[in-house]
Formats: C-alpha cells, structure tokens, sequence
C-alpha cells in the first residue's frame, strides 16, 4: 500500500503536467501578424474597406461564433476559391486561435491579397471583444412516403 500512493502522486502529477502541456500557447510561425483586439477593432471600425474570412468549419462558427459579417471559406478549400475572394479591400483572417488564419493569411498574401493581419475569434473574445453567434438552421422534417 506504501508504494501505491506514491505511483498514483507520479500518475496525477504526469497527467496535470501533460494536461497543461496540451493548453500552452503554439509558437508563432507566420508571416502574416497575429493581431490583438484593438488592431482587430481598428478595422472593424471601416468595414467598407475590410473583408473578414473566416476559415472555420460552419460547425465551429455556430459553436464558438464569428464577427458579425464574414466571409467562409474552410482552410483547407481557401486556394480554389480564391476567385470569389475580392482584392480590392484589406483581409482579415480568422480562426479559433488564428493559427488556421495564420496559415491562410500567407496563402493569400503571396497570392497578391492585401492581409492586415489574423485573429482568432476565442482569443479575441477573450480580450473582451464581442463575437456573434447565430443558430444553426432547424433540422428539415423527412417527408414520409405515401403508402402503396
């Protein structure tokens, strides 16, 4: 029994040590600059020059929510539809924690797209910045077939 109790105090240290490990910050690693909620408010503020792309599954917007209008185009679909993306306005790419965003911030830059920056709707949020949300539509009723 003596040397149970130290195992299981190793096991739950090991295990909140892993825990916190998975939360930590990812490192940085774009061109396009992570911005924080007064840069994102700047443009905010002249939505007529800014086109706001967020790269999130739809489920993830109606979980976590977006800005109150954007553009969505997954991460991973960003490059074949960068003709129904406009040029003529300053991007701002958004994700959850804007690394997605960073990585399609870069994309777009090197495809001649004015990027301002990235942004991820939970951290900004976390700053105190306020996100919309907006519920998914109802589910459709199946229509029964007719009995024969």
């Amino acid at each position: 029994m003596k040397a149970i109790k130290p195992l299981i105090t190793l096991s739950l240290v090991l295990a909140a040590a892993s825990s916190f490990a998975q939360q930590a910050p990812q490192e940085w690693k774009y061109k396009t600059r992570q911005l924080e909620r007064a840069e994102v408010d700047k443009l905010l503020a002249n939505p007529e020059k800014l086109l706001v792309v967020d790269v999130r599954r739809p489920d993830e917007l109606t979980a976590k929510g977006s800005f109150p209008v954007y553009l969505n185009v997954q991460a991973k679909e960003v490059e074949q539809n960068l003709a129904f993306i406009p040029k003529d306005r300053v991007i701002l790419t958004v994700s959850n924690h804007a690394h997605r965003a960073g990585a399609v911030g870069d994309l777009l830059a090197s495809k001649g797209y004015k990027v301002a920056g990235a942004t991820g709707s939970e951290d900004y949020e976390a700053q105190g910045g306020k996100i919309s949300r907006v519920a998914p539509p109802p589910a459709r009723p199946v229509a029964q077939a007719a009995p024969q």
